[in-house]
Parts: structure tokens; C-alpha cells; sequence
């Protein structure tokens, strides 16, 4: 017991103070409907707390790269941004990528050697620039829709508008764990 006293307790104390610094509700931000509100304000809430975590990253420490396999958190976030874009014209124009968004996209959204070659030697706000973008974009098109259109299916599928930006959310906080695996294993 006395192990896990000296150990686990100021653990615990830091992450009550770390946690209780930022509002530990979800609660519809002005402008949009509730349902749609809630889930821009997990969104951010996600975005938010990746920024947090990578903020203060050197350039060693945005281009490490676990192994040979991994991807860098650099390329990462762009993945987060890429998936989202995506998710945005998938939702709102029903259909997917152009040629010129996949130019543009695509190494990111599907990462692998393209994306450990390309994404490497600029800075985490570099990546938090275009994801700021891009989250942008996807709150204006949030804001002109209402409940209705997120309950509604996706033509031609089972899925509707609300489980494709739920799964925008889970992905994002899946690649969160990762970005935090990799942060605890940056060479000091």
C-alpha cells in the first residue's frame, strides 16, 4: 500500500488539478442545434486536449518516429485534419474526394511511408494550422444544419450524419491515445 501511496496519489492529485482547470461538461455551444452543438463541443474538447499535449514539442519530437512502422505525430494530426475534410465533403456535398482534394489529402488520410517521408521538418503548428482550418470549415457547415439533417442516412447507406461525425470524434480520440503513447516515449 505504502508503494502505491508514494506513487499513485500525487498522480491522482496532478490529474484532478489538470482536470479541473477546463469545464468537464458537454453543453451545445450558441448557434447550433443541441444535438449538433454537443458534438462540436466534444470535437473541440478532443481537438483541444491533442493541442495541449504536443504544444511545446521541439522539431526532434514532432518528426520521432516510434519505429519503422509508426507514423510521426506531425503526420498524425494532418491525418486528423485529412479525415475530417473528409468527412466534410462525405456529410455535406455527399459524395467523396476530387481529384485535387486527393492530391491534396490523401497522403495524410491514409499515412504509411508517403506520409513518414512527406510530413517531417516542420513544426506542430504547422499541422495545428491546417486542422484549425479545417475545423473551422466544419463548424460554418454545422452551424447551417439542424437535427433533422444529423438524424437523416447518408443516401444509399444505413449510416446517417450523426454517426459519420461520432466516428470523426472516436477517431480522433483513438489517435489521441497514440499521440500520448508516443509523447511518454520521446527520447528526454
Amino acid at each position: 500500500m505504502k508503494k502505491l501511496t508514494t506513487y499513485a496519489l500525487p498522480l491522482i492529485v496532478a490529474m484532478l488539478a489538470f482536470n479541473s482547470s477546463f469545464a468537464q461538461q458537454i453543453s451545445p455551444p450558441k448557434g447550433y442545434s443541441h444535438d449538433i452543438g454537443n458534438m462540436v463541443a466534444m470535437l473541440d474538447d478532443i481537438k483541444g486536449r491533442i493541442h495541449r499535449i504536443t504544444l511545446n514539442m521541439n522539431q526532434e519530437q514532432v518528426d520521432f518516429l516510434l519505429d519503422d512502422q509508426a507514423n510521426r505525430i506531425g503526420a498524425m494530426i494532418m491525418h486528423l485534419a485529412a479525415t475530417e475534410k473528409f468527412y466534410q465533403v462525405y456529410t455535406f456535398e455527399n459524395r467523396e474526394f476530387n481529384e485535387a482534394e486527393e492530391e491534396e489529402w490523401m497522403t495524410g488520410l491514409m499515412l504509411g511511408e508517403n506520409a513518414r517521408e512527406e510530413f517531417k521538418g516542420k513544426p506542430i503548428s504547422y499541422y495545428f494550422e491546417i486542422w484549425d482550418q479545417v475545423r473551422a470549415d466544419t463548424k460554418d457547415l454545422l452551424k447551417e444544419k439542424d437535427d433533422k439533417w444529423f438524424d437523416s442516412k447518408r443516401k444509399g447507406t444505413k449510416m446517417n450524419n450523426f454517426w459519420a461525425w461520432f466516428h470523426v470524434m472516436e477517431h480522433q480520440s483513438n489517435h489521441m491515445g497514440q499521440i500520448a503513447l508516443i509523447r511518454s516515449r520521446l527520447p528526454q
